[in-house]
């Protein structure tokens, strides 16, 4: 079964840190520990990964991110990447080919993903059982370390 992981972008970038740098690959461009830790999380567990964000719609590592930014889903903004580009990019990067999407955000981006998506496609948020980023964070460097993935907990 084929897997796509799809991981937040986070508000630290590498701009914060060297502000010339100009333009990097995604792979290059975001720099938090959120970030890093569902990126480890994407890499130990599934095939591949993208970046989901609010500017710029779905990064593959290999995608340039031309510089810095700062927007969120929560705010208002023309910058802000609208559903139907954000359905054209699944289309177009083929990222509605995966078996499964392993959804590595919190719950603010859920909207946004089943608007670019079928609604069919099989799809699982395991962080959201999760009260707080702190308890993300944990679950996500536990997983890693132990080389098993987080499961869904029973909420019966």
């Amino acid at each position: 079964m084929k897997q796509l992981s799809i991981i937040p972008c986070g508000r630290k970038k590498i701009w914060d840190r060297y502000e010339n740098i100009g333009a990097v690959q995604a792979s290059d461009a975001y720099i938090g520990t959120l970030h890093h830790l569902c990126r480890n999380y994407a890499e130990a567990f599934t095939d591949d990964w993208v970046v989901l964000s609010a500017k710029h719609g779905f990064l593959f590592p290999e995608d340039i991110v031309p510089g810095q930014y700062n927007v969120t889903f929560n705010q208002k903004s023309d910058e802000i990447i609208t559903n139907h580009k954000l359905r054209e990019q699944v289309q177009k990067k083929q990222l509605d080919q995966y078996d499964m999407l392993v959804i590595l955000t919190g719950k603010k981006y859920k909207p946004v993903i089943n608007s670019a998506f079928n609604k069919d496609q099989p799809r699982t948020y395991p962080l959201l059982q999760y009260s707080g980023i702190g308890y993300m964070q944990q679950a996500l460097k536990q997983a890693v370390q132990d080389n098993e993935p987080i499961r869904m907990k029973d909420r019966s």
